[in-house]
């Protein structure tokens, strides 16, 4: 009986030594075989798309095109947005204004009277 638990604790020894080696030895590396080299890629590189060249006359006569807002809002900053919510800051960054005495013509639609309605506060608003 002895001898049976003897062989069984060897054939267990030998079980996990097993393991264990099968745990740390590295994967197989796999047999890498050279290929013919490669001719160089050719890169290719795309055709630029260039618009055609406006003159100076069809140039005024596309801002003669474009309809002129009926209504504007000359809008000034007049204080510093330092010290204000960041909210405020993004409007002030929205009506297009970035210094102190910046001025910027708006439409006058409901949209950008209510942001200056929120920041009033900073600025000048000659209609």
């Amino acid at each position: 009986m002895a001898e049976t638990k003897r062989a069984a604790k060897k054939t267990a020894a030998k079980k996990t030594a097993a393991k264990k080696a099968t745990e740390t030895k590295p994967a197989a590396k796999k047999k890498v075989t050279k290929a013919a080299p490669k001719a160089p890629a050719v890169k290719k590189t795309p055709a630029r798309k260039t618009a055609p060249k406006k003159s100076v006359a069809a140039k005024q006569a596309a801002k003669a095109d474009k309809p002129k807002p009926e209504k504007t809002v000359k809008v000034t900053l007049m204080k510093s947005v330092i010290g204000t919510k960041a909210s405020h800051r993004a409007t002030v960054k929205g009506l297009g204004l970035r210094r102190i005495r910046h001025s910027v013509e708006l439409e006058d639609t409901p949209a950008v009277r209510g942001m200056i309605n929120k920041v009033i506060y900073l600025l000048r608003v000659e209609a």
